[in-house]
């Protein structure tokens, strides 16, 4: 089981130096894994692109000026090392993560050559993809943001996320990190229906097999942490998911 933030750790969102959000292009011509790639990206605070292909993720590096691309070398049209080159001419100094399904060596050895700062295989976790982007950012003087966002807050529940602190009426919730991302999923998208797909894949990781179980456990711990005793917050929406919205007084 995959978990974004090993250890519990909350990682502080990255920050170019006018204080706006690190920007990451997605090249994957995958649409699943592309979505999922964006939407958790998006999750993390990054501000997010992707192209499908060669020739749009040389037009998105031109027209976004990204920072950081996550990039599939098996791409439809253009190979990505060409495609890396040509992002290079543009921005000689942009990080880039190849994704690939190749673990060859010499394609490792490839990817470096021609100018890739590191490389992940598929599958690969969600987590891993975070850690490496986040330390290729950081090596290129990306800086934490420095004021801590305000808390997050659905009627009586608040989500301290610097601190991985919540509480509801007052009271701390004592929760495990898979508990706490789970439920921050779902206090950012108050009163949404998530599917357990959805959950799934922003939590846990994209490759995860139909797992849904995992997802149901985790929503009943939840509830006995969260509801127990209190008006639920937490509602299971038949045939549709989950969502999580103020209690009725």
């Amino acid at each position: 089981m995959n978990h974004p933030h090993p250890n519990g750790a909350t990682p502080r969102r990255l920050r170019r130096l006018d204080g706006t959000p690190a920007r990451v292009l997605v090249v994957e011509d995958e649409p699943d894994l592309a979505e999922v790639l964006s939407a958790v990206l998006g999750y993390e605070g990054f501000e997010v692109r992707t192209a499908g292909d060669g020739a749009g993720a040389l037009v998105a590096g031109r027209e976004f000026q990204p920072d950081a691309v996550l990039l599939d070398v098996m791409l439809p049209d253009i190979d990505g090392l060409q495609v890396l080159r040509g992002l290079r001419a543009d921005a000689p100094h942009v990080c880039v993560l190849f994704l690939t399904a190749r673990d060859a060596v010499e394609d490792r050895i490839a990817g470096i050559t021609a100018g890739g700062d590191d490389y992940v295989t598929k599958p690969f976790s969600l987590e891993e993809v975070l850690a490496r982007l986040r330390g290729l950012l950081r090596r290129a003087g990306m800086t934490p943001a420095r004021t801590a966002a305000d808390p997050l807050t659905v009627g009586d529940l608040v989500m301290d996320e610097e601190a991985r602190e919540v509480t509801r009426t007052g009271h701390v919730v004592d929760l495990s990190p898979t508990e706490f991302e789970l439920l921050r999923f779902l206090m950012r998208n108050p009163r949404r229906v998530l599917s357990k797909a959805q959950i799934l894949d922003t939590v846990w990781s994209y490759d995860f097999g139909g797992q849904a179980h995992v997802v149901e456990l985790y929503i009943s711990y939840l509830r006995k942490k969260i509801d127990a005793g209190r008006p639920p917050m937490i509602h299971t929406v038949r045939g549709a998911g989950y969502v999580l919205k103020p209690a009725l007084s």
